[in-house]
């Protein structure tokens, strides 16, 4: 759905984006991810159309990016834009009539997603009686109330508790199976692993990963392995085909993170323990995106 080519922005003295190029697949959830000052919300704003790329283009849906595309798109960004004095009702009607809605129509749909988050009673409230997290309820709703094509969702849990968290994660995922492109930036790694498809991550302006998520976490495979057993003490002998890491004994079970030797295979360990032990449990490690995260980039900073 959307082609990023070859993308640099400079501000006086800084530059947010050097040739960053990306693709993010229609009907896909897309992670945005990077530490501050990374560029993120600079390419965001450039997919909005808030600024423009000093070179480089954006195609959505095979067309360069134009003014009219805006309508179809749906942006919640960071700090939230939604005026503190007026009342929440009116304030969402205004947005939507801004991307196209009728007033009839935009009083339609507020009312349903009012009622289904639940927030009825807010229509004549104002956004300075609200919490953060109950801001943020009312900015989704603005955000998702034109059935985009294409979300922007800049940290769009923010401020929420738990339990609020879950219900926008899940009406996140519902508006994903329904078909909308979801372009997500966060640094809640453990949100990327449960809702994105794919990921792109960038530091000091430049792209430095990109790919599905699990290609991704399958690429930092390391042939590491955690085993628990139970039995006596095995010692690992020159002829083992792992390397013992580290050895724990917790109420008789020995657990071991092992490393498997080049050109070995998990059963290679399974049949030089089971002679001598009872396995209870053998895993393999892999690195989740927190981990991939900080190493890729403190790696890109050496």
């Amino acid at each position: 759905m959307i082609s990023i080519r070859n993308i640099v922005k400079q501000y006086a003295g800084h530059r947010a984006l050097s040739d960053v190029s990306m693709e993010v697949e229609k009907g896909t959830v897309f992670g945005l991810l990077g530490p501050n000052g990374a560029g993120k919300t600079s390419l965001i704003r450039i997919i909005n159309q808030i600024t423009a790329p000093d070179s480089g283009e954006i195609l959505f849906n095979g067309e360069h990016l134009a003014r009219h595309h805006v309508e179809r798109i749906g942006y919640m960004p960071e700090e939230r834009g939604l005026y503190k004095k007026m009342e929440i009702g009116e304030q969402v009607l205004y947005l939507a009539r801004l991307k196209g809605l009728s007033r009839a129509e935009a009083i339609k749909r507020t009312k349903y997603w009012f009622e289904k988050l639940e927030i009825q009673g807010w229509w004549h409230k104002k956004i300075e009686e609200l919490s953060k997290g109950m801001q943020q309820k009312a900015q989704f709703v603005a955000t998702v109330l034109h059935e985009p094509e294409l979300l922007i969702l800049d940290e769009p849990f923010s401020g929420f508790d738990p339990v609020n968290a879950d219900i926008i994660k899940n009406e996140i995922l519902e508006l994903n199976r329904k078909g909308a492109t979801i372009i997500f930036s966060t640094h809640r790694m453990e949100s990327v692993e449960e809702l994105c498809d794919s990921i792109a991550l960038l530091n000091l302006s430049h792209k430095i990963l990109d790919g599905k998520v699990k290609e991704v976490k399958n690429s930092f495979r390391t042939g590491t392995y955690m085993l628990d057993y139970e039995g006596n003490k095995i010692n690992a002998a020159s002829g083992a085909p792992f390397t013992v890491l580290e050895e724990h004994i917790h109420d008789a079970i020995y657990r071991l993170k092992l490393r498997m030797n080049p050109g070995t295979r998990p059963n290679d360990v399974l049949q030089y323990i089971m002679p001598h032990a009872t396995i209870t449990h053998f895993e393999e490690v892999i690195p989740n995106m927190h981990e991939i995260f900080v190493t890729t980039v403190n790696n890109q900073a050496r």
